[in-house]
């Protein structure tokens, strides 16, 4: 799809939120999409549905996108889902409630177009959504990035004259600033809790500080600027994050967000700031935006479905609803800008220059940027204790790639279902144990070294070096019991054109036309090639995984493997 002038990102979003239209129940405070379960209860869902569409709608609007049908529709259904005699009433808010979060989305839109979705609203209704949207105020929220929602929500009360609670407010965003690591990096919680640096950083925290940044520009100047400025820092990191073909990353929790990704230079072009060269910013937009809609991520009514690079709920959250992927439209928040604003004349432009290997200190990765733009980043495994769900393949792989994605594990009772792509695998009575989490590490200027123990008796020192077309992997392994590793290489598409895959030796190896990966065992190791399980790879259906066995003895042995990969 062309992506060049506002035109053509009003089409795209048209195209997201039209096929929408049937499907908001009658009073239109409800969207239903599916039927899959989460954590919170139907109605919540319903409510989410109807929410997450105005991070894209707010900006529609702003920029002069037509009202119709939409403004009426969300008029409606924000009286409706308000008012507790209606039979769609969202319901009253508890501690820790998901409507919280969504409640942002409606403080975002107030804030934005306050004349379409508030002004009009009768007295009654506009007291209705004010005191729920108060409650906020009265719960108990998650001490993450949620404590923006509740930042959100009391601007908008505020700039609209209804009550609201602007002490606590300032004590949730200086909790936030505690969280504040350098180099524009954040952790999405208490740092000695929540220690992992994902993309809740630039599509949470970066992104709504940055909205912090306009909207309470005078309400808090200095607040306000140094938000502005962390913005800039982060800005020119988080450009390592995307390969030169659109793709960003895959790491982390809540990928299902998708073109969540290149949220926060949306962000940054509404806000009139510039980490790059705007050309360059758009880039990084125009791009992700078209690798993703050159996936199968729609359903047959043109609805996002829950997954990756196609629907696979095996990678979901347990709180990712139906409607939790239009999450991502946060992303076109560039709607907002004037239609005599540069960047709809700026041509979208590669990235720039980057190094070949780079040491991202404040987020513990190890970016290596082969020759035919693939990104790998190093990651050391380090997590919170309190996992959320696959937090090992989130977060606990050697290497993650922009050209081949991750897996994500259908179970660890057999080797072929756990799918331990780029990871360390131990085989013990017939369960597979991998890095879930790291004890310690050492991120150096040229390697990352790390130690786990996947099972009690077992501790590994593992050390990566990106070399090459791939890295070299070291492992010492003290054991007290006899086991099999299988040390696995990325997970390569099968089912295509010019598929082979071949064990032979030390030597395991699989290839298409467009990628390939081979694993070379270094010291004694027995080449072979998993069949994965269907819909673990996040990235296509059907994969195998070159790898080299290895056999544990009690006691202490080292093991090295070669990996290397490449687009074809």
């Amino acid at each position: 799809m062309q992506l060049h002038t506002r035109q053509d990102f009003q089409a795209l979003t048209r195209r997201l939120l039209d096929p929408l239209l049937p499907l908001y129940s009658p009073g239109g405070a409800l969207l239903h999409l599916g039927d899959t379960g989460t954590g919170y209860p139907p109605r919540t869902i319903g409510m989410e549905g109807f929410s997450r569409p105005l991070w894209a709608l707010g900006p529609y609007w702003l920029g002069d996108g037509a009202a119709e049908p939409f403004a009426s529709l969300y008029r409606r259904g924000l009286a409706a889902g308000t008012d507790p005699q209606s039979p769609e009433y969202w319901g009253d808010p508890g501690d820790y409630d998901q409507l919280f979060v969504e409640m942002a989305a409606i403080g975002c839109a107030i804030l934005e177009v306050p004349q379409l979705i508030w002004q009009p609203l009768a007295e009654n209704e506009k007291q209705n959504l004010a005191r729920w949207l108060h409650t906020i105020n009265a719960h108990e929220l998650p001490h993450c990035n949620w404590l923006f929602f509740r930042v959100l929500v009391n601007l908008a009360l505020d700039s609209v004259g209804m009550p609201c609670d602007l002490a606590l407010m300032e004590r949730d965003l200086d909790e936030i600033d505690s969280w504040y690591v350098g180099n524009g990096w954040y952790t999405d919680g208490d740092p000695a809790v929540k220690p992992q640096r994902d993309y809740y950083i630039p599509w949470a925290l970066q992104y709504y500080g940055v909205l912090y940044s306009v909207f309470a520009a005078e309400r808090s100047p200095a607040r306000a600027a140094r938000f502005r400025q962390r913005a800039l820092e982060f800005g020119r990191e988080f450009a390592f994050w995307f390969d030169e073909n659109g793709a960003a990353l895959p790491y982390g929790r809540s990928l299902g967000y998708r073109f969540g990704q290149c949220a926060f230079y949306a962000a940054c072009v509404f806000a009139g700031l510039e980490p790059l060269p705007l050309p360059v910013m758009k880039g990084i937009i125009v791009r992700n935006f078209q690798w993703w809609l050159a996936k199968p991520i729609l359903d047959r009514d043109g609805v996002l479905t829950i997954g990756y690079c196609y629907p696979q709920l095996y990678m979901s959250e347990r709180y990712n609803s139906p409607g939790s992927p239009y999450w991502g439209m946060k992303s076109l928040l560039v709607l907002a800008l004037p239609q005599d604003h540069p960047f709809w004349a700026a041509e979208a432009a590669p990235l720039p220059k980057l190094p070949a290997l780079y040491a991202m200190q404040s987020a513990d990765l190890l970016f290596q940027r082969l020759p035919d733009g693939q990104v790998n980043a190093y990651a050391p495994a380090e997590v919170e204790e309190n996992e959320h769900g696959q937090f090992a393949e989130k977060y606990g792989k050697f290497v993650y790639s922009t050209r081949f994605g991750f897996s994500a594990s259908r179970s660890y009772a057999q080797l072929e279902q756990a799918a331990p792509d780029s990871m360390l695998a131990f085989v013990i009575g017939g369960q597979v144990f991998v890095r879930r989490h790291s004890e310690r590490f050492q991120l150096l200027g040229d390697r990352l070294l790390s130690q786990w123990s996947p099972f009690p008796g077992i501790s590994v020192t593992t050390e990566l070096v990106p070399q090459g077309q791939g890295h070299i992997r070291r492992h010492t392994v003290q054991s007290a019991i006899a086991c099999t590793a299988y040390d696995c290489g990325f997970a390569v598409p099968k089912f295509c054109a010019g598929f082979a895959a071949s064990a032979a030796g030390p030597v395991a190896e699989a290839h298409n036309d467009a990628l390939s990966c081979t694993v070379t065992a270094l010291q004694d190791g027995e080449a072979l090639v998993l069949d994965a399980w269907p819909n673990t790879s996040l990235y296509t259906p059907n994969t195998v995984i070159p790898a080299v066995r290895y056999d544990i003895p009690a006691g202490v042995c080292k093991l090295a493997a070669r990996v290397e990969s490449a687009s074809r």
